[in-house]
């Protein structure tokens, strides 16, 4: 039979008969005219492609292959899988029939092998009484690769996405058989995984041969792919790399893939680590970090990435190594696609769910203001997202001044004497003169020790302890400072702190949801060391906040918290503000007793107790986290030269191990979250226990 007349019958029959013919010997003396692509191959009425769709299939996943039915509905996929192969083949034989005679010789046994699994898998289904064409069948392999203008897009889109993939498909789904029972189906899929190494093999062989040798295989992949194909089709949940080597794939291209990430049809939200903002907001758009504060956002910029799934995007200076982030994805940590910043207008013509930053302020404003278009859902930029409300909803002041006008209805929820006092609230002051009268009504009070906190700063450096009776000159000087540009301070007493935590909500249109509790640590001047996160962190206060009251029933907290949401979300939402809040909070011990200072701090942005709920996400249920800032003073304290060598001791000591099906999850170990090889200046460590972390 001619080559041209069987690829046309595998096209165009209506068949399946027509589809699996095998004629003994072929000729290719009259390949015919390039034939274009038709919308679709002909097929019988209960094999035509269902409606468009992004490619979902929806089949039972190989935890759930126990039942005949199940097995025989992922084998009737998998069938209409290899059939859209077959049909793709003769399709790539009438496009090019100029293609080399070595290039459709080998298409041909490709083809048909791709006609032996079609056949093998009816033959299985029909022991599993399941009938091909009872199910509704996808035709998104087609309109993926059928559009092709020339062979190198054919091996691209075929052979090194689609067949690549079901090297991990046709191995993990061949072990669920097995496990399931069933080593028929088992034994199949492992003859059809070796096949698709040799499948593999033949595209990458031409794929090399047509590419630009100044590229490697791995940029030449990605620039020939085009929507709505990416790397990410090219592999399963899993990443086989055995097979990928056998079928002559480089480790750099392994390693590049494993590492890759873009939504397979979800519409990414857009992330943006911005932990300055406060500065931003103090001092204007012109605001130039010094250079500790600038390295910190470049160690940490990826953090983000756990806010979202793999589905999202990040923008960074620099995309983490391929290396790095294969670390985290065998981790079981979300890996989404990276975008460096100087490139986010590109964005600007793809469809974005949402725009989420660290915090909105003017830096963050500047970057993804240009992508409000771009968004599909309800406008992502806030309704002051730099003017002056944003900046008094940042204000220590703001926060200071919302628990003073709620606290009187807050005691009505908690038993007697438990909740901060108005004296212990904060006192807003404008001016120096009233900040040192505010000092003395507090130390009327007993309190003698006293902290100045200036309402809008980043964290760490806008505090100032009073021990001594009378200030310093050097201390009048700094409360002279505070107050230019019309800035306002905080004064508070110094209170002897038992337990500090934090509450994070998030607001949407329905309100103010809130997220969970996180046990926070800091250091003596404030900066932030740790979260952690405990079982139930979505439910109820860490252990040592509960302790503290022990005694009492603990429902009261649950009530003041909840009474915090109800009222605090409409004051937000009147500043136009939406998106992630935290609150931190404390208890503290008194002569009468321990009380609940429910609100220190308002943040109307992302915290890295956020974070840490976030990453509690992809943790076995049951167990403890601790999210960790390692800074270089304690790098040294723990006797390391540099971030790397902590990083690899501590994941040598506890290596991450996961467990659970479908998706496992973290159940112990320690993880480093940004890549030690290139940290300056932070370290981000992620630890999971099955008891409290104590370090």
């Amino acid at each position: 039979m001619e080559l041209r007349e069987f690829a046309e019958r595998i096209v165009f029959g209506s068949t399946l008969e027509e589809k699996l013919v095998r004629p003994d010997v072929f000729t290719d003396e009259r390949p015919g005219p390039a034939l274009a692509s038709p919308e679709s191959p002909g097929r019988p009425a209960e094999l035509r492609f269902k409606s468009r769709d992004s490619g979902g299939n929806g089949f039972p996943g190989r935890h759930r292959l126990d039942s005949e039915s199940d097995r025989g509905q992922v084998l009737h996929h998998f069938a209409n899988h290899e059939l859209l192969a077959t049909e793709l083949m003769a399709l790539v034989l009438l496009r090019f029939p100029d293609a080399p005679a070595a290039f459709r010789r080998g298409v041909l046994r490709t083809l048909q092998d791709e006609q032996d699994h079609v056949r093998l898998y009816l033959d299985r289904m029909r022991d599993c009484g399941v009938v091909f064409g009872e199910l509704p069948v996808s035709g998104y392999f087609w309109r993926s690769v059928a559009p092709m203008g020339r062979p190198m897009d054919f091996v691209s889109g075929l052979s090194l996405t689609f067949e690549q993939a079901n090297l991990d498909f046709s191995r993990d789904y061949g072990r669920g058989f097995a496990e399931a029972g069933d080593a028929v189906t088992a034994s199949l899929l492992d003859r059809i995984y070796r096949d698709e190494i040799a499948h593999v093999a033949h595209g990458l062989k031409w794929f090399r041969r047509w590419k630009d040798p100044s590229e490697s295989d791995w940029d030449a992949f990605c620039h020939t792919l085009s929507a709505p194909l990416s790397p990410r089709r090219a592999k399963g949940d899993s990443l086989n790399v055995e097979g990928r080597r056998a079928a002559g794939l480089d480790d750099a291209f392994i390693e590049r893939l494993e590492a890759y990430s873009r939504s397979k049809g979800r519409t990414p939200q857009v992330f943006l680590f911005n932990p300055l903002a406060e500065g931003f907001l103090e001092h204007g758009p012109h605001f130039t970090p010094v250079k500790h504060q600038a390295q910190l956002v470049a160690d940490l910029a990826n953090l983000p990435q756990f806010l979202g799934g793999d589905d999202d995007l990040v923008l960074v200076p620099e995309p983490p190594s391929p290396a790095f982030l294969a670390g985290l994805r065998r981790a079981g940590l979300p890996v989404p696609e990276f975008v460096r910043i100087s490139d986010a207008a590109s964005l600007a013509d793809r469809k974005l769910g949402g725009l989420r930053p660290w915090a909105w302020s003017p830096d963050s404003h500047r970057i993804l203001a240009p992508l409000e278009g771009a968004v599909t859902g309800p406008a992502s930029l806030p309704s002051d997202a730099t003017g002056p409300g944003r900046t008094t909803l940042f204000s220590k002041a703001w926060s200071a001044r919302w628990l003073r006008s709620h606290l009187a209805g807050l005691e009505a929820l908690a038993p007697a004497g438990v909740l901060s006092s108005t004296a212990e609230t904060g006192t807003v002051a404008g001016s120096p003169e009233d900040t040192f009268r505010a000092v003395e009504q507090i130390r009327a009070t007993g309190h003698h020790r006293v902290v100045i906190k200036r309402s809008l700063g980043l964290a760490g450096g806008n505090a100032l302890r009073l021990w001594e009776p009378e200030p310093t000159e050097a201390q009048r000087r700094w409360v002279a400072d505070s107050f230019r540009d019309g800035a306002t301070v905080v004064v508070e007493p110094w209170l002897e702190r038992l337990a500090d935590f934090s509450v994070q909500f998030e607001l949407g249109p329905d309100g103010l949801r809130r997220v969970g509790f996180t046990a926070l640590h800091t250091d003596a001047r404030g900066q932030f060391l740790a979260n952690a996160a405990e079982p139930g962190f979505d439910r109820r206060p860490p252990a040592a906040v509960l302790g503290a009251f022990r005694g009492r029933d603990p429902s009261w907290i649950h009530g003041i918290f909840d009474a915090i949401c109800r009222q605090l979300g409409p004051d937000l939402q009147a500043t136009g503000h939406r998106g992630p809040v935290g609150i931190d909070a404390f208890v503290y011990q008194t002569s009468n007793g321990p009380r609940l200072k429910p609100v220190v701090e308002i943040n109307p942005r992302y915290t890295m107790g956020r974070l840490t709920l976030e990453l509690m996400r992809h943790v076995s249920p049951g167990r403890h986290g601790r999210f960790q800032l390692v800074n270089p003073a304690q790098l040294r304290a723990a006797g390391h030269a540099d971030f790397a060598s902590l990083a690899a001791a501590r994941t040598a000591e506890r290596p991450p191990v996961l467990q659970g099906e479908p998706v496992p999850r973290l159940a112990d170990g320690v993880v480093a979250l940004n890549d030690p090889a290139t940290a300056g200046v932070a370290l981000a460590l992620f630890e999971v226990s099955r008891g409290p972390i104590l370090r």
